[in-house]
This record gives C-alpha cells, sequence and structure tokens, in this order.
C-alpha cells in the first residue's frame, strides 16, 4: 500500500467518523484540482468545507421535503402562468421569496377545479423547505380525521404541538368534505392556535360566504375562524376551466390513423 492510498483510506475513515459526506466525496478530486492549479492550502480547506456546508443544505432540503408529505412535488417552474387566469407570475414569485412565512401571514386560493390552486400551494410548500422551513401537506378531510382521532386516543394535545412546530401548514381541499361540529372546532382551535404564530395555506372551491355549509351551518364558528385565517392574509382567486378539462385530448384525435395502402408487389422481371 503506498503512502497516498493509506492517507486517502484514513481520510475516508475520518470523513465516516465526523459525519463528513460532503468532504468524503469530493476531497479527492478537489485535491487534484489544487495541486494542478497551485492552490494555497487555505484555498483548498475552503473549498472542501463549502463542499460538506452544500452537502448538508441539501441533506435538510430533502428531508424537509420528505417531512412535507406532499401528495407529489409540483414547482413553479412547471406552472404554465400564460393560462392561468387570475393569477399574477409577479405575486407568486414574490411570495416564493418567504417573506409571508417569516411575518407570519397565511395564504388562501381560492377558485373552481382544476386552476391550480394545489399545484401553487404545494411549490410555494417547495420553495419554504429550500429555505429550511418545515412544512406539512394535508387535504382538509384527513387532517380533521386525525385531529379526531387523536382526541379520542387522548393524543390531541401532542398533534397539536407537534402542528405547532410546522412553519407552513398546507390545507387543502377545504369545502370538499362538510365536518361535523366536533370536527369544525378542532380544525378552528389549530388555526386559532397558529393564528400571528405560524403560517397557513388553505386552498378551496368556495367563497367566504359558503364555508358555514362545511362548518355544520355554525355561522359563529365559521366567522370566528374566518376572522383569524383571512387576517394578515394574502386571497389569490383563481379562474377559467379546469386545467385537465382544457389539456383532455380532442377525442378526434384519439382515432387510429388510415394505414398507408400496401404497395403493390414488384413487377417479377421477365426472363429471355
Amino acid at each position: 500500500m503506498t503512502a497516498a492510498t493509506l492517507a486517502r483510506d484514513l481520510v475516508v475513515a475520518q470523513t465516516r467518523a465526523l459525519k463528513l459526506p460532503g468532504v468524503a466525496r469530493t476531497f479527492e478530486a478537489l485535491a487534484r484540482q489544487a495541486r494542478d492549479a497551485h492552490w494555497p492550502h487555505e484555498d483548498y480547506l475552503h473549498e472542501v468545507l463549502t463542499a460538506e456546508q452544500s452537502s448538508r443544505h441539501e441533506s435538510v432540503i430533502r428531508q424537509r421535503l420528505r417531512e412535507a408529505r406532499f401528495p407529489e412535488v409540483k414547482t413553479l417552474d412547471s406552472f404554465d402562468f400564460t393560462t392561468a387566469d387570475g393569477v399574477s407570475a409577479t405575486q407568486i414569485h414574490t411570495l416564493a421569496r418567504g417573506e409571508w412565512v417569516t411575518a407570519p401571514e397565511n395564504l388562501i386560493f381560492a377558485g373552481p377545479i382544476g386552476t391550480g390552486k394545489t399545484h401553487l400551494a404545494i411549490a410555494l410548500g417547495v420553495e419554504a423547505t429550500k429555505q429550511k422551513r418545515r412544512v406539512l401537506f394535508a387535504r382538509a378531510a384527513d387532517l380533521v380525521r386525525q385531529l379526531i382521532e387523536a382526541r379520542d386516543t387522548r393524543e390531541l394535545t401532542r398533534l397539536q404541538q407537534r402542528l405547532l412546530r410546522v412553519d407552513v401548514l398546507i390545507v387543502d381541499e377545504v369545502g370538499f368534505v362538510p365536518f361535523d361540529r366536533i370536527g369544525g372546532e378542532l380544525l378552528f382551535n389549530l388555526i386559532t392556535d397558529r393564528y400571528e404564530r405560524r403560517a397557513t395555506v388553505v386552498t378551496t372551491t368556495l367563497a367566504f360566504a359558503e364555508w358555514v355549509t362545511v362548518f355544520a351551518g355554525d355561522e359563529k364558528l365559521t366567522t370566528a375562524l374566518l376572522d383569524r385565517l383571512a387576517h394578515h392574509a394574502t386571497v389569490i382567486t383563481t379562474k377559467g376551466k379546469s386545467y385537465r378539462m382544457r389539456k383532455r385530448r380532442d377525442p378526434e384525435a384519439t382515432t387510429m390513423p388510415t394505414p398507408p395502402a400496401p404497395k403493390p408487389p414488384a413487377r417479377a422481371e421477365s426472363r429471355s
């Protein structure tokens, strides 16, 4: 074993012991580059530590993405702003910087089915994870069910504390499934606990005046919830036809094209 090989193996063992995966992946390539370019030792050390720093940042983002429980990852790059009626690309990209999370403020996406509400909510959640924010995505009906189950098993306080630690809570599809009074009260308490302490994102197909139908007809509770949710909130109203309907293929395009007529057989050469 050469001295260089021994040194390499020692460095690899040390990076494992110190949990420095970024250094482990890059130190050899950076060492060659440093020798070729005659870097000072300090420059080489800086580049190695920068690689480790980047590795740890990416690791945190991957962890935040897993914890967010997005049904699928959506990005702003994949959103078609040219066909999104009522949505300002400038406003959304401003929100992507995350000041509303720091404030904290709420976001409400309201509009018909298929107009990009959930896509935008997830995409902004993804941007928040890139800033090392804790994000959690949940459909409203699933979230209320979890709250009820936690109450029934005497785990409600623990769940409420966990949800309060989330920097951005995305509550999707409010209005698809109505809640009974208990479910409505539990959701109200959650929104109240997060009020002016953590950012919440809501997507809904309902106008605010229709929310009372979701909360078992309780006007007082609905008014109080909307008062807290809409205060310090940015409301974005999406319009137009469903994206999925617009992208549905033309039925005529699904018919099989007429195959070309078969070529006639080649004429046999006459024998002399």
